[in-house]
């Protein structure tokens, strides 16, 4: 079971100091206004355990094959989920994230904060983007206005997309203003960094480009070269990574740590250990634990007979341990968006460099040595035409453990290639289902989309 930290924005602490005389119309158990420091702290960890980390990315590493639960058919792992399954997800991706990262917004504007109400804009398109790239259609322009509208309509996709990419240009101008407050520890990703927000930034900017590269109307080769451009801006070393550090104590254990508990039963699946094999990756040992009674690195095929939890392996420390940060999005993705922009302009010679450096920066991140390193990109072999684009991303996706993104991409490139599994009661899915918490509120013709249906970008 994962955490869930509820985050209602008013009801975070009781702030200033006693009176004389007691205002009877004031309530000192419900504040009326509460500090930016104090509401961006736990939105943060917020963004890390339940958007980055949460059910709905769970979910997707079932669909991924990269966790399995040690659990006969059926279930998640074999393609069974219910609406009533992503009620929690929506509540958290609305209320706990988007609703509190407005009201952080229009606080910090009106007081011009400009560096909280950036970061709220950047968080919030982060938060939008991972919203529609899982459900496709949802409610934004009408939504989040509190209790004046409790049915908003449902936004398209595109505009939706659109929408993201103006919350980072808003939140780079403001950056820009140059706002004499400047956030510190309760930024628990960068410690007030500016420069590092932006680089975050122009770095989504790129990343939402590129998902749109087959979409109705676009083209590749435009959204490459808008790719290119803002990561010109971008992340440029691991430094830049936007993470979230765990204490590893009772209550703030990682939330992947978690998910790989012995109540949960979950473990790493084969079709993800067996990669590392498969490549004779040196990452093998640095991401992942021998299983405990063999001392074999064996992962959990779906459909078999279940067997003892210590015949499976399990993530190592790197990722998965009481303390490990959550790597939300990193600098190797910025290297591998710009390598697969550059195949689609240029081709695979002028990709070849970059994609290497995307690779070098996740081994070395993981302290792989560099006679390793260099001996694995030998083996791995050079970017050609026809495999390019399976390159870049099952390297990507090694470099993105756990990520949603890695959902995404192999929507939109086949990449990393998989198989249903045995007992799959339907085709891989592509989507999350609506919640029925929202079918029963605010009905929507969107809500009768299956697991299999595809978005808007996702095109054949």
């Amino acid at each position: 079971m994962k955490k869930i930290y509820i985050c209602f924005a008013l009801l975070l602490v009781i702030t200033g100091s006693c009176k004389k005389v007691l205002d009877i119309n004031n309530d000192p158990n419900n504040p009326n206004d509460v500090q930016e420091p104090l509401l961006l702290a736990p939105i943060e960890l917020n963004i890390s355990d339940q958007i980055y980390a949460g059910n709905a990315s769970t979910i997707v590493q079932n669909f991924m094959q990269v966790i399995a639960a040690n659990q006969p058919n059926p279930g998640l792992w074999n393609y069974q989920l219910f609406n009533i399954d992503m009620d929690g997800d929506w509540y958290n991706f609305y209320v706990n994230a988007l609703n509190n990262l407005r009201i952080l917004d229009t606080k910090a504007t009106a007081k011009q904060s400009y560096n909280y109400a950036a970061i709220a804009k950047i968080l919030s398109a982060y938060t939008l983007g991972t919203a529609t790239d899982i459900w496709g259609d949802i409610p934004y322009s009408e939504a989040l206005k509190g209790s004046n509208n409790l049915t908003p309509t449902y936004d398209k996709q595109e505009d939706i997309y659109k929408a993201v990419q103006a919350l980072l240009d808003n939140g780079i101008a403001d950056i820009n203003k140059n706002s004499i407050t400047i956030p510190g520890g309760d930024d628990y990703f960068y410690k007030g960094d500016m420069v590092k927000w932006k680089k975050l930034a122009y770095t989504l900017k790129a990343r939402y480009y590129m998902h749109l590269a087959k979409a109705p109307g676009y083209t590749a080769a435009a959204q490459a070269d808008l790719v290119l451009n803002a990561l010109n801006n971008g992340m440029a070393s691991n430094d830049d990574d936007l993470t979230f550090k765990y204490t590893g104590s009772a209550g703030g254990e990682n939330t992947i740590n978690l998910t790989f508990s012995p109540v949960t039963t979950y473990v790493l699946n084969s079709t993800y250990v067996n990669g590392f094999k498969s490549r004779n990756d040196p990452r093998l040992t640095k991401i992942i634990k021998p299983a405990a009674s063999t001392n074999l690195y064996n992962g959990r095929t779906i459909g078999e007979v279940t067997g003892d939890l210590s015949t499976y392996s399990y993530p190592a420390d790197f990722y998965a341990g009481a303390e490990s940060p959550n790597y939300i999005m990193n600098f190797s993705e910025a290297l591998f968006l710009k390598a697969e922009a550059l195949f689609i302009k240029s081709g695979a010679a002028t990709a070849q460099p970059v994609y290497q450096a995307a690779v070098k920066s996740n081994l070395a991140k993981l302290a792989v040595s560099d006679a390793d390193a260099a001996t694995y990109l030998s083996q791995r072999g050079t970017l050609t035409a026809t495999n390019a684009i399976q390159l870049i991303m099952e390297e990507k996706s090694i470099a993105n453990f756990f990520n949603i993104e890695n959902f995404t991409d192999w929507r939109r490139t086949g990449y990393p290639a998989i198989n249903k599994v045995n007992g799959a009661l339907s085709e891989i899915p592509r989507r999350l289902l609506y919640p029925q918490s929202e079918i029963l509120t605010n009905a929507r013709p969107q809500q009768s989309a299956k697991l299999t249906d595809r978005l808007w970008w996702d095109v054949q």
